[in-house]
């Protein structure tokens, strides 16, 4: 996802990252910029929003996956057979400027390659990983690694371009799981700009339960253990912002890697994840804005990702009691095993990069809108469909659960920190609010 930034960056570039986080409603002209990266040799120009690419096109084979359940043997890693050559070492990351839009602004040239020390990309993160770093470090090759790693720098990058435009801190709260493994919570509680903001990383294993191998079974999953015994590792970044400004949308996002190990010893694995916004007033060109970057981050590795996984979004958010989605959709997809384990984690690193400039620029462009009381009332009605969703069709909530030595407080960090429920709310026809609501009940497409 997100990855460790070279803090080098001139005055000119400076100013340059201020004008892409202009309103875009009120850009024009284009922001004639050139960005070289070490491994890499593509240059972009930056382009204001909307419509801005935040990242270049990766070179590649594109895939679409086809459900085959992805396996490796155990100790190795399967990897692409020479399809990503030299593209698996090109990573981007967004630069820090000293500027009131730092670390938030404009995607710039870093490195990432294998050979890179994790410990000194450690230093940059919000906490101590949950791995010890000497472990990361013996087993930087495997996957297990390369995951915690990527949410470890997704969770630094959005908890500090967050931080910017609030103007508080985050509460780093690292702790264990008994059972094995643990996570590192940060919490920005009744901040300036932020009513609550949580982004969480964990990093768990043990032995499956059986409620919890029920549940993946329910999927289609053929799960063999060893006298019953599946072990797991599970890991995985995931947010949801609730702003105080009903005009600044919730945005929630989870990427996550799940491994079983198999009685023959081989491990069966998957990715999963997605971005999605909710907000209580449904506007057009904020809903193209973040659609359009998560479209262009999914094309770079097949066509039809962005149209499916949309479509999987506005299934999977919907509030069946209520005959409503959550929001505005985004993307969403689970059990991603194919076309192999190294395009996977590629696309799953492009979707995660693209979770602060597809968000961040619609924060600052509503920043300072005026509410009323009227519309903070809708903006809690809102928060309680939310709430009802998360608690009666989250998967991720059911299955922190069921897992024995869960944290409560890290899993229900998703629930806002005010909401209500009125009695037969309806609002009136021709309203704003009567829009949103239409828009919820029918999904529409943004791009």
């Amino acid at each position: 996802m997100a990855t460790i930034v070279l803090y080098s960056m001139n005055r000119t570039a400076q100013n340059t990252a201020r004008l892409c986080f202009f309103p875009y409603s009120t850009r024009a002209s284009i922001v004639d910029s050139r960005i070289s990266f070490f491994n890499n040799t593509s240059v972009r120009r930056l382009t204001p929003l909307p419509g801005a690419r935040w990242v270049p096109k990766a070179t590649g084979v594109q895939f679409m996956s086809n459900g085959t359940a992805g396996k490796t043997a155990t100790g190795r890693t399967r990897r692409s057979a020479l399809l990503f050559a030299g593209a698996a070492a090109a990573v981007l990351g967004f630069v820090a400027s000293a500027s009131h839009f730092q670390r938030a602004e404009m995607a710039t040239m870093i490195t990432k390659t294998e050979e890179t020390e994790i410990s000194e990309k450690c230093k940059k993160f919000m906490s101590p990983p949950c791995t010890d770093v000497k472990v990361l470090e013996q087993k930087k090759e495997e996957m297990c690694t390369r995951m915690e790693m990527l949410i470890m720098e997704t969770q630094a990058e959005f908890c500090r371009a967050l931080e910017e435009v609030d103007g508080g801190m985050f509460k780093v709260d690292k702790w264990e799981r008994k059972e094995g493994g643990g996570g590192i919570s940060c919490v920005l509680q009744d901040g300036k700009v932020f009513e609550k903001a949580g982004v969480n990383v964990s990093v768990v294993f043990g032995n499956l339960t059986e409620e919890a191998a029920k549940q993946m079974r329910s999927r289609g999953k053929v799960l063999r253990g060893k006298d019953g015994i599946l072990p797991f590792c599970a890991m995985g970044v995931s947010s949801v912002i609730h702003p105080k400004n009903p005009h600044i949308p919730t945005v929630h996002f989870n990427y996550r890697y799940f491994e079983i190990e198999e009685e023959d010893g081989t491990k069966q694995w998957w990715f999963g994840g997605g971005t999605d916004l909710t907000p209580t007033y449904v506007n057009k060109e904020d809903g193209a804005h973040f659609h359009n970057s998560l479209k262009e981050a999914c094309e770079k590795h097949h066509p039809k990702y962005y149209p499916d996984f949309k479509k999987w979004c506005d299934r999977y958010f919907y509030i069946r009691h209520r005959g409503e989605t959550r929001g505005i959709g985004g993307i969403f997809f689970d059990d991603l095993d194919s076309p192999n384990q190294e395009e996977a984690f590629s696309f799953v690193r492009s979707c995660a990069q693209t979770v602060v400039p597809c968000y961040l620029p619609i924060v600052y462009k509503h920043l300072n809108d005026p509410f009323s009381p009227e519309e903070k009332d809708w903006q809690q009605v809102r928060r309680g469909r939310y709430v009802e969703f998360n608690l009666v069709y989250d998967r991720g909530v059911k299955f922190g659960l069921a897992t024995p030595g869960s944290r409560i407080e890290s899993i229900l960090m998703s629930l806002p920190l005010t909401a209500k429920w009125e009695y037969m709310h309806e609002p009136p026809k021709g309203s704003q609010e009567a829009d949103t609501l239409e828009v919820l009940r029918n999904p529409k497409e943004w791009v």
